[in-house]
């Protein structure tokens, strides 16, 4: 057993921010190798997306108010990163959750548009509140939220798999799947597609979605104590990535497939997490962050160009229907070379950045499914090493369909003839300068960002070294989750495992190629053969905004209208009314004695006075 050196973190304190009692929090920021590496992801990749901003935006009237939200997006999130305890963190989990309100509803002038952005702050106050409750379960039986103390305490003040600690994770989990769109709260991502380009490739790949991540990773001190949470975490990550790469076979919208695809990778990210491979989650969204934002601002320019060349002739949504596209590879060279290197990466193509940071996630899941505490933990009755096995091959299904949707994204987009239409195709160019040049910084850190975990199979570079990098703050949880044992990788069975991934990666692409036919398909505005059977749900998601809109809002629409306003709240009117009334009533009567008559009120005088001598007479 190799005793892990711990690193103090710098933590600046600025004041006391809640002293109440036996709580004390500290307006504090705190900067480690963890927050570190994401600071730098969100400040690097965000300042691509600005200048990108600067060309996509540059037409509309909002600009000022754009960039605004943009760079207050950017704030909240460095506060999330830095903030040296929970309530902190949870201050720029607040302001992420505001600002991604503002920026998807940008064109609230489009009711679709205002009602996404309220759809998305909606599912995160459901994911909020568990955030909360982890936090007062936290303090009332550790007795601190500041994030080294927990370090300390946590390990030895809470029991291994314990109910106190499971139930805080589990709160924790709630609000890491509202953050980052996981089953069940994940209906509010591919609706965020109603915002600007730029701004879903901050949301998708730098920024808020990778929160949840984010934030297991840094209380891992108590995930790594806590082996059903972990499995849980698990399960919902490998769902989730099978779920949303399923669904993004059968989308059209070109930003709806990358919707899916990030709540797909944030999937596989969770895995990670659940699995105690903390550095391949923090390692995958790195790289995630890479080959998403070039594939989102690679987007960006195609529907920059497609509204260009279609002026007031087609709505929004044509702009953006991908059979509507085809053939684009002959007017955008660059921007297609580019979406090609972004698409290799996340099919995860030996050698490109995606293929050695998903390469990692699997080969660690399908070590610990062999010796860790998960395998020896169980989860709804299923031992956990069964259900990491499982774990991998869905993992394994849902890079395959990434690769499948990818590919089909590339061939009817850039493939093929192009059916934007004979007016239309003159007017189809390139992007400007300033949204074209981000894209080659993405696409250079997509084909190379890999090598910043090289494998030790495939010493390229120094292997390890995100690894090494972040031992100082998860080495000790990951030690708990290998139960102390710290193994050297196999690289023979590093290597077979790659090989799997890449022959998975492949295979996907293969048929995507050979099944579809980019040649036989039409433009929207043509009608098609209808879609039918699985196709069809697919195409509509499984259904589960209707369920959803059957089961929780309408029921809560009507309960809130008849029960609520019409009933509780016309009753309590009424009798702010009937009260009203009364005394309205009782001043009308007072009034009716007010005569005006000198004489009739000398006469009540008088009679009042008489009474009132009599009852003293007969008192006394």
């Amino acid at each position: 057993m190799i005793a892990v050196q711990p690193v103090t973190p710098f933590i600046q304190r600025y004041f006391a921010w809640i002293p109440v009692g036996d709580l004390r929090i500290d307006a504090a920021f705190q900067l480690d190798q963890l927050s570190m590496v994401v600071v730098l992801v969100i400040t690097g990749v965000g300042a691509l997306i600005h200048l990108f901003s600067v060309g996509y935006m540059r037409d509309d009237p909002g600009y000022p108010r754009y960039f605004a939200y943009l760079n207050l997006f950017v704030f909240f999130m460095l506060v999330l990163v830095l903030g040296a305890n929970l309530p902190v963190t949870f201050v720029g989990w607040e302001g992420v959750g505001l600002c991604s309100y503002l920026l998807i509803g940008f064109w609230f002038s489009d009711r679709a548009n205002a009602d996404a952005g309220k759809k998305a702050f909606i599912a995160n106050r459901v994911g909020d509140f568990g955030f909360m409750v982890a936090m007062f379960l936290l303090f009332a039986n550790v007795g601190t939220l500041q994030y080294t103390e927990l370090a300390s305490i946590a390990p030895t003040a809470l029991a291994v798999g314990g109910p106190l600690v499971t139930t805080v994770c589990l709160f924790l989990l709630l609000g890491c799947t509202g953050k980052s769109a996981q089953i069940p709260l994940y209906v509010w991502l591919p609706d965020a597609m109603a915002g600007p380009t730029p701004v879903s490739a901050l949301i998708h790949a730098a920024t808020m979605v990778t929160a949840g991540v984010y934030l297991v990773v840094r209380t891992s001190m108590l995930f790594s104590i806590a082996p059903a949470a972990s499995l849980t975490v698990c399960v919902i990550g490998a769902v989730t990535a099978l779920f949303a790469a399923t669904i993004g076979l059968k989308q059209w919208d070109i930003k709806k497939v990358l919707a899916y695809s990030t709540i797909s990778q944030l999937g596989f990210m969770f895995v990670a997490v659940g699995a105690g491979a903390y550095v391949a989650g923090i390692f995958h969204l790195v790289t995630h962050a890479f080959f998403k934002a070039l594939l989102f601002l690679g987007a960006g320019s195609v529907i920059y160009v497609m509204h260009a060349a279609y002026h007031e002739t087609h709505s929004h949504e044509d702009a953006q229907d991908m059979r509507n596209m085809g053939g684009l590879r002959s007017a955008m060279p660059v921007t297609w070379v580019l979406m090609w290197i972004a698409t290799l990466a996340i099919a995860g193509i030996p050698l490109f950045a995606g293929f050695f940071s998903k390469d990692e996630i699997l080969g660690t899941v399908f070590a610990r499914a062999q010796g860790s505490t998960l395998s020896d933990a169980s989860w709804l009755g299923i031992p956990g090493g069964a259900l990491l096995y499982a774990v991998y091959g869905i993992c394994l299904v849902a890079a395959f369909l990434t690769a499948v949707y990818m590919t089909r994204l590339m061939l009817y987009t850039f493939h093929g003839p192009n059916r934007t239409g004979d007016a239309e195709r003159p007017h189809l160019h390139e992007a400007p300068a300033v949204m074209t040049l981000p894209l080659v910084v993405l696409g250079v850190l997509s084909a190379v960002g890999g090598f910043l975990n090289d494998p030790s199979f495939l010493p390229i570079v120094p292997s390890d070294m995100l690894g090494r990098w972040l031992e100082p703050v998860v080495g000790a949880a990951t030690l708990r989750m290998t139960r102390g044992i710290v193994a050297e990788a196999d690289p023979r069975m590093s290597a077979i495992l790659a090989a799997v991934a890449s022959a998975v990666a492949l295979a996907g692409m293969l048929v995507a190629v050979v099944r579809l036919k980019p040649a036989a398909l039409r433009p929207a505005r043509e009608p098609g053969p209808a879609e039918t059977g699985i196709e069809r749900v697919l195409a509509h998601k499984y259904y589960v905004d209707e369920l959803y809109d059957r089961v929780i809002i309408t029921p809560t629409v009507v309960l809130s209208r008849n029960v609520l306003w019409r009933g509780l709240d016309g009753l309590i009117d009424g009798l702010v009314n009937l009260v009203a009334r009364a005394w309205r009533w009782v001043g009308d009567a007072g009034s009716a004695m007010q005569t005006g008559e000198t004489g009739t009120y000398a006469w009540v005088l008088v009679i009042g006075v008489v009474i009132v001598l009599g009852t003293v007479v007969l008192r006394a």
